[in-house]
């Protein structure tokens, strides 16, 4: 139901206007009216997708009243529920978000919001993915990315690794047990990890190249939202940018939202990962570029069909993106 703007709600969007994070009025009022009001966002139990769910007040500020955060079902239906309108709008890891336009899902990626956030943990004596021919690794929603990784330096991840990725499996679990060598972790995984001191960090994809040096996660969108809402698109996108922003300038602020709004319970674990990906940075990547490099590696390993260009023709608008680069100037 839309909910309507509390003192406390004003009170946060008048701090957020402090801190040079709302949408200048003249820059709103040179735009074409919204097209609709109305905005959904799926609801993830991942804390690097932070921007998405820290922008209510900016979305308000944006014209929109109607805000709906839905929860996703699984992450083998993350692409289908966009595409079928559960919501409109889902962050989610790049790799997976091309593995869904191959498919021929009906989604748009619309911008990059972040690099970084994934760590791959090993058990003692595993220093490096070459390390893990033979080995047994598990994840919960990374098999493209374990499978690139492993075939960047030669591997073939079909027959060199075990991927255990079945939830049911509980393959966290299993690492910390000891019945697998190794995992690939996404927040809140890694902090849990670090707090309790299980294994070695042998990737962390914020800093290791060539992976810090593209997207992690993308904002994908319902492809009819797009076309029909291109104004509503361009906030939306806006909002979230300066969502990030504020995970970067404001990171425990931005922390006690998430909990406060229900999205995490670990208030240490969410600003650990605020603090430790680079969400002021979505200006230094390339979206376009950040598409084709996971699309080549995803061709490589047999993921995908398409060839990069066609991912991109295909799957891709970053017009608004392109634009709120050179409008939200520093």
């Amino acid at each position: 139901m839309p909910m309507t703007l509390s003192r406390r709600r004003v009170l946060s969007a008048i701090g957020l206007a402090g801190a040079g994070a709302l949408a200048a009025p003249r820059v709103l009022a040179a735009e074409a009216l919204l097209e609709t009001t109305t905005v959904r966002l799926s609801k993830a139990p991942v804390i690097c997708f932070a921007p998405q769910y820290v922008c209510e007040d900016l979305l308000r500020m944006e014209g929109f009243t109607d805000i709906r955060y839905v929860d996703f079902t699984k992450p083998s239906t993350f692409g289908q529920d966009l595409a079928e309108g559960k919501y409109d709008f889902a962050s989610n890891v790049t790799a997976q978000n091309v593995v869904f336009v191959d498919s021929g899902l009906p989604i748009t990626l619309v911008a990059g919001i972040h690099a970084g956030c994934y760590e791959l943990f090993a058990s003692d004596g595993i220093r490096s993915i070459r390390d893990l021919k033979g080995k047994r690794v598990g994840t919960w929603a990374a098999t493209d990315l374990l499978e690139m990784m492993a075939a960047f330096v030669g591997l073939d991840p079909k027959k060199d690794l075990t991927i255990i990725d079945d939830p049911e499996a509980k393959p966290l679990d299993q690492f910390i047990q000891g019945k697998l060598d190794a995992y690939m972790a996404l927040p809140p995984e890694p902090q849990m990890l670090h707090a309790r001191g299980f294994g070695e960090v042998i990737v962390r994809t914020a800093t290791d190249r060539p992976w810090s040096q593209y997207f992690c996660c993308t904002l994908a969108a319902r492809r009819d939202y797009v076309a029909r809402n291109p104004v509503a698109t361009k906030r939306v996108i806006r909002a979230m940018l300066k969502a990030a922003e504020l995970c970067a300038s404001e990171p425990e602020r931005a922390a006690r939202r998430l909990v406060d709004g229900g999205f995490v319970d670990n208030y240490e674990y969410a600003l650990q990962t605020l603090n430790d990906n680079p969400y002021a940075h979505w200006r230094d990547y390339d979206a376009e570029d950040t598409v084709r490099f996971y699309a080549l590696r995803l061709h490589e390993v047999g993921a995908i069909k398409k060839l990069p260009q066609r991912i991109i023709t295909d799957g891709t608008d970053f017009r608004f993106f392109d634009e709120l680069k050179r409008e939200l100037k520093t």
